[in-house]
């Protein structure tokens, strides 16, 4: 037999071949694997070219580093067909790769015929040499280089199988997987060449009309490295492509979302919710069924957003809309109009399951919540509209619904309404009123009116209540009882209470240059405003900006209003009497307040509630109480006033029973500044007590 010998660096160069071959059919196998369509179909041509000519390109340089003591060439049309063999084995493993499942019998089906292919790739570009008398093969080492192709096809598919998805971890998976894949190919290819054997008298048929050994290793060497060059760089390129592509989707589906839901609580908003309840109403035309649409706004929300601050509020909003969430049935809508406002779509919902799964909604929300250490209760109230007897448009039912749920609030609030046709009317002068009660600070359409104070029993006076009154274009003259409570529930209360504060100032001290040196002025706090932060800066604002001295301005707080958060509202007066304002604690007696607390409260005056007044007579129950309520204010040390006065009987015994002062229209009506200060200059000289109207 002749005797064979390798070169060694083209040896090197066939291992460095195997290794890029292997990594180029992996990053193939992923690029197919990824693509669909047209692509996908591109991709399966390209890698198959790229991952058959880098297979083959190793087994022939493997070939071309082989040298006998004779003459070697190679036949072009069987080199060319080895090739051809190498590119469709690669093909039909890029197919087997790109399927959703590689089962285990599609998975040794392909590595036998893969195997195969190769094998068949490497003794076919040895027949190319044409040898004569024809190649002497080991058959032990024959069956042993199919066996090593066919192990090595079954790594490589399951390998390329397992790491086709494109990732950090899979790219360097790919690169140990090459040295494993490129390891077992030179295997199979040296075995294969081990089994081959040249007689002596052996001489090679295509050494002068073949291809040149020398130049053939130089152009395929030089191709197959061009080949996974390019394979690789566009294989990139669409890697790179796919994930801007990626990103670029991602960003659009945020957008879409972000469209589509609320910013905070990432609820359906709005336009979500309206195609929801288009849906919906679709259903149940076609099924002839029911649904429900529930309203809900958060009691009091405006408080804890004004006490706590906003991110607090956001916190709350957040909670809520995860128990709205875990509360609702599978198939319902959770939606967040807004605000406080939240919507439940329940879908199908009847009159009963809907009330039913409300009072469970209010006591899931009514338990307490805990934001940044703070310790939070809120309610919430519920306004129910019925598809299709309470509207047949999304439009209508919103409106329904939002009607029912201010009917809720107007019974008390942390409870439920279905919606009644009569609420409409109501609803719609309410949001009118509302709406004009926003503008009637910029309009001049709010006064006070004043009602004296005078020392018991008939004078000289010694202050004045400052009492809100609206003049508006479309109701006429409204008491405080027709809007206040409007205002409180709309968060108006605030500025609206704001100008009260500084038109008190500003009339008393007006009255403070007349000479009424010795008068103050009494303004009546709601209990949001005592909530709020800006109280405080409010009063120093606007005593700094009338040259007002603290002395002439009073407070007056209810007692309920005073316990609604005691400790809150203990700071905030404190703050208060610190700058030198007089509070005054008024309708004592109806708040069930803690005498504790109120020990506790800088309070200078207690103002005993008119409902003890209107039946006080000598001997009764109401005079017991008074007399107890006088007896505890001046062992505080208070000014004990007496309001709602209005018969000379009240005036005599409530004098006799020790009240500093007193005030009602037996003694005063009240009256705008301009009317009233002749009766005051008139009330200020009597010494009999006189009815005095104005």
């Amino acid at each position: 037999m002749l005797e064979s010998s390798y070169n060694g660096v083209l040896v090197a160069c066939s291992i460095i071949v195997a290794i890029l071959a292997s990594y180029t059919a992996l990053n193939m196998a992923s690029r197919v694997s990824n693509a669909s369509g047209k692509t996908a179909l591109f991709w399966l041509v390209g890698g198959s070219f790229a991952m058959g000519f880098g297979i083959w390109s190793m087994h022939f340089v493997g070939m071309l580093a082989f040298s006998l003591p004779i003459d070697l060439g190679y036949d072009v049309p069987l080199t060319l067909l080895s090739l051809l063999i190498a590119i469709a084995s690669s093909a039909f493993a890029l197919y087997l790769v790109c399927q959703d499942k590689l089962p285990l019998r599609r998975l040794l089906s392909g590595g036998v015929l893969m195997g195969l292919g190769i094998a068949s790739m490497h003794y076919t570009g040895m027949e190319a040499m044409l040898m004569n008398p024809h190649i002497f093969y080991v058959p032990w080492l024959v069956v042993l280089s199919i066996v090593i192709a066919i192990v090595a096809s079954l790594g490589a598919l399951w390998l390329a199988f397992r790491l086709r998805e494109e990732t950090k971890r899979a790219t360097f998976s790919r690169i140990g997987a090459s040295l494993v894949m490129g390891c077992a190919i030179i295997g199979m290819h040296y075995t294969g060449m081990a089994a081959s054997k040249f007689p002596l008298n052996s001489f090679c048929g295509a050494a002068n009309s073949g291809i040149d050994a020398k130049w053939l290793a130089i152009l395929v060497i030089i191709v197959s490295l061009a080949v996974f060059a390019i394979a690789l760089i566009v294989s990139m390129l669409d890697v790179r492509t796919n994930r801007l592509s990626t990103s670029l989707d991602d960003a659009n589906n945020e957008l879409i979302k972000l469209a589509l839901h609320d910013n905070l609580t990432r609820l359906p908003n709005r336009v979500l919710l309206g195609d929801r309840l288009e849906q919906a109403i679709h259903r149940a035309e076609r099924n002839k069924n029911e649904f429900a649409v529930l309203f809900l706004d958060l009691d009091g929300f405006k408080a804890i957003n004004d006490m706590h601050g906003h991110h607090v509020g956001d916190l709350l909003l957040k909670e809520v809309s995860q128990r709205l969430l875990s509360s609702k049935r599978e198939g319902d809508t959770a939606a967040r109009l807004g605000g406080d406002e939240f919507i439940l779509l329940m879908e199908p919902g009847t009159p009963e399951n809907s009330a039913g799964f409300a009072q469970r909604l209010i006591d899931k929300i009514e338990e307490p919540y805990e934001a940044l250490n703070n310790h939070l209760k809120i309610s919430t109230s519920v306004g129910i509209a019925i598809y299709p007897q309470d509207g047949e448009t999304g439009h209508e039912l919103m409106v329904n619904a939002d009607a029912a749920m201010y009917h809720a609030k107007k019974q008390g609030r942390n409870g439920y309404c279905f919606f009644e046709h009569s609420m409409n009317a109501d609803v719609h002068l309410q949001m009118q009123m509302q709406q004009n009660l926003r503008n009637a600070i910029d309009r001049n359409e709010l006064v006070l009116h004043y009602q004296p104070k005078v020392v018991a029993p008939n004078g000289p006076m010694t202050g004045l209540e400052a009492l809100l009154r609206w003049q508006s274009p479309d109701h006429g003259f409204l008491s405080p009882d027709r809007f206040l409570p409007l205002a409180e529930s709309s968060g108006l209360i605030v500025p609206i209470g704001n100008w009260v504060i500084n038109e008190a100032c500003r009339q008393m001290r007006t009255w403070y240059e007349q000479g009424h040196q010795d008068w103050s002025v009494a303004v009546n706090l709601s209990a949001v405003q005592l909530e709020h932060d800006s109280l405080v800066d409010v009063v120093r604002s606007a005593l700094m900006r009338n040259s007002l001295s603290a002395s002439h301005l009073v407070l007056e707080i209810t007692e309920s209003t005073a316990m609604r958060d005691a400790e809150t509202s203990l700071k905030v007066l404190n703050k208060l009497s610190e700058l030198g304002v007089s509070i005054s604690i008024d309708d004592f007696g109806t708040g069930y307040s803690s005498l504790l607390y109120l020990k506790r409260l800088p309070a200078d005056e207690l103002k005993i509630d008119r409902g003890f007044i209107t039946e006080l007579a000598q001997g009764n129950d109401d005079e017991a109480i008074i007399q107890a309520i006088i007896a505890l204010g001046k062992t505080l040390g208070m000014r004990i006033v007496a309001e709602g006065v209005e018969t000379s009987d009240q005036q005599a015994l409530l004098t006799r029973l020790g009240c500093n002062t007193l005030q009602g229209y037996l003694l005063a009506r009240p009256a705008a500044p301009d009317v009233l200060f002749d009766s005051i200059t008139h009330l200020t000289k009597r010494a009999e007590p006189t009815l005095v109207t104005t």
